[in-house]
């Protein structure tokens, strides 16, 4: 018999060694993506098929219409991964104005439209449209973008304008109202001034100030006290408003180990309000059991993983900041919608990513983790494996193009300091042209202003170098 101490672990190093391609990174993205949807697009056509059926239409209804957010989600993760960078860039400021200002329309009567004493959607046919899912995108990259822009610049050149237009969106997502966006909001915002190299004592200032904000916010409204009462006193009402968390560990203890089988849950016959939505993850651990909800568990924990791979593998200040604060984003709020479901945390909302019914989360979902499947095939190792023609399988299928070299931004040149021993010949004073003599000379405000403004790209331009040598 061979001794196990001794003998190296076999799967490891196979799996070590598939790490150490080139592509590890971008194949472990588009792997979980899939395997998270595929789980999603199953548990939401069992949690939601007694619902639906019951509400007198097809069984199928809500499946169909989260198979099609997924299949328009699928074409956002493509589009994601043949976007330049530059054009990313380019447009993450316009973009996220025009979601600010879809925010501001949803608001209004007769535009957006009321579900469940919200107003949070745009109604486009079939389908409905939630603008505080993309503003979460949008505010991503665009903060991505303007932090790398300003690298080693002054504070308040960190803080303005990241914070007042983030506080902007939390104020008009808080508006709907929808606490659960607006936490997520938070967290994003919270992730970019971390990332983006915030001190620490104020970066812990203006979290304490955000968690206060929030417990007040928690607190004022009656249905959002209702939870937190619920959290703190769990024995109480449990016809009332610790109905749901309850039925949700009924779920969870029912599954077992191995689970009850798919489709096989009790809890979705209406004993389990919003299975299909918030609670699915006490679906999965009623059908598939314990295992099930390790398996979710691992794929989150993989994702991290991967994410964290990304960011310290990329070399691009932006690419290193939009995939840190993505993956802080998605993982933090898997777990606070794990949380709350298992009873650790005061209900929310928050959906748990890709796999939770919701069409816009899905669709805006997977347009994230498409740009973070391109960040990881602009890792150094990666390009040079696709300039030389390692694409793989998969990139020849899908015909992505191969991405550029990142190139850092020129420093400007210092003169070589003069021998002491050599006098500097005193040239003749020219006068200057008139035309140049009538120009004012530029303030210092208004030359930092210009070289740092949020819509203005700061790195190298090839094609205004081009434009330069025609002229």
């Amino acid at each position: 018999m061979r001794k196990s101490s001794g003998q190296p672990n076999w799967a490891g190093e196979r799996f070590g060694a598939w790490l150490a391609r080139p592509l590890a990174s971008f194949h472990l993205i588009v792997t979980i993506a899939t395997l998270l949807t595929v789980l999603g697009l199953v548990m939401v056509l069992s949690a939601s098929s007694v619902e639906a059926y019951a509400g007198g239409g097809s069984a199928y209804s809500l499946f169909i219409q989260q198979a099609m957010f997924a299949g328009l989600g699928a074409i956002a993760f493509y589009v994601a991964l043949r976007l330049p960078l530059r054009f990313l860039r380019q447009w993450s400021f316009p973009i996220f104005s025009i979601s600010v200002i879809a925010l501001v329309l949803v608001l209004i009567p007769g535009i957006g439209s009321v579900h469940g004493g919200a107003r949070r959607w745009f109604d486009i046919g079939p389908l409905s449209i939630q603008p505080s899912e993309v503003v979460k995108v949008t505010l991503i990259v665009w903060g991505a973008h303007l932090l790398a822009s300003r690298r080693g610049a002054q504070l308040k050149d960190i803080l303005v304008p990241l914070v007042p237009a983030g506080l902007l969106v939390c104020l008009l997502v808080v508006l709907e109202p929808n606490l659960s966006t607006t936490i997520a909001l938070g967290i994003v915002l919270m992730a970019l001034l971390w990332f983006g190299g915030l001190p620490v004592r104020l970066f812990v200032g203006i979290m304490v100030t955000g968690l206060v904000a929030a417990s007040v916010l928690a607190l004022s409204a009656g249905y959002r006290s209702d939870r937190v009462r619920a959290f703190f006193n769990p024995g109480d009402d449990p016809q009332g408003v610790n109905y749901q968390a309850r039925q949700a560990k009924y779920s969870l203890a029912d599954g077992g180990i191995w689970g009850r089988g798919l489709g096989q849950s009790r809890a979705k016959w209406s004993y389990l309000p919003n299975s299909h939505n918030d609670f699915i993850f006490a679906i999965i651990g009623e059908e598939l059991g314990f295992l099930g909800c390790m398996l979710v568990l691992a794929l989150l924990a993989l994702f991290v993983y991967a994410g964290i791979r990304i960011a310290l593998r990329s070399v691009d200040p932006f690419l290193r900041l939009l995939t840190a604060t993505a993956t802080t984003w998605i993982t933090a709020q898997a777990l606070i919608n794990i949380g709350y479901v298992v009873g650790l945390l005061p209900v929310t909302g928050l959906q748990l990513p890709l796999v939770s019914a919701g069409g816009s989360s899905l669709a805006i979902t997977l347009f994230m983790f498409g740009i973070i499947a391109s960040a990881a095939r602009h890792e150094p190792e990666a390009v040079s494996a696709l300039k030389a023609g390692q694409d793989g399988r998969l990139s020849r299928l899908l015909r992505l193009p191969v991405p550029e070299v990142y190139t850092p931004p020129s420093a400007p040149r210092k003169a070589a300091p003069r021998a002491r021993t050599e006098r500097p010949r005193q040239a003749p004073r020219r006068q200057p042209p008139a035309d140049r003599r009538r120009r004012a000379p530029e303030s210092r405000g208004t030359s930092s202003l210009r070289s740092t403004r949020a819509w203005e790209p700061t790195y190298p331009m090839p094609h205004a170098k081009e434009r330069g040598r025609s002229r």
